[in-house]
């Protein structure tokens, strides 16, 4: 009994101190183009990023107020790649992110994952 007692003792300090190691779960390779400070910090950002982009297109379609602040265009303006032009693609800065998750990425059923252009439905980017 004492045996068994040590090495459930030795198996939970063994987990606990692996858990605890940083760097231990996989995230996503993601590259930021433009360095610098983004509209909100960073855990909002990864956190609220959709509500926030959802809040400024109700501001924008119903009210009619265009701000740039949480808008879908300046995210695009400074994560879009160099290479590509865009935030979706292989390494590119949604489609990295909503892979890893497993999010299914809509914004672009509608807008241009690029930096000016305009999407078919006429819908700005």
């Amino acid at each position: 009994m004492k045996t068994l007692a040590i090495a459930v003792l030795w198996g939970l300090t063994f987990a606990a101190a692996h858990a605890a190691e940083p760097g231990r779960t996989p995230l996503p390779a993601i590259a930021i183009e433009k360095p610098g400070q983004c509209v909100e910090p960073k855990d909002v950002i990864r956190r609220d990023h959709m509500k926030l982009l959802k809040h400024q297109r109700d501001k924008t379609m119903h009210e009619g107020i265009r701000t740039k602040k949480h808008s879908l265009n300046e995210c695009i303006a400074c994560h879009a790649s160099q290479k590509t032009g865009s935030v979706t693609g292989e390494g590119g800065f949604c489609q990295s992110c909503h892979d890893y998750a497993a999010v299914k990425l809509d914004c672009w059923d509608c807008h241009q994952p690029k930096p000016g252009q305009k999407a078919a439905t006429g819908a700005r980017p």
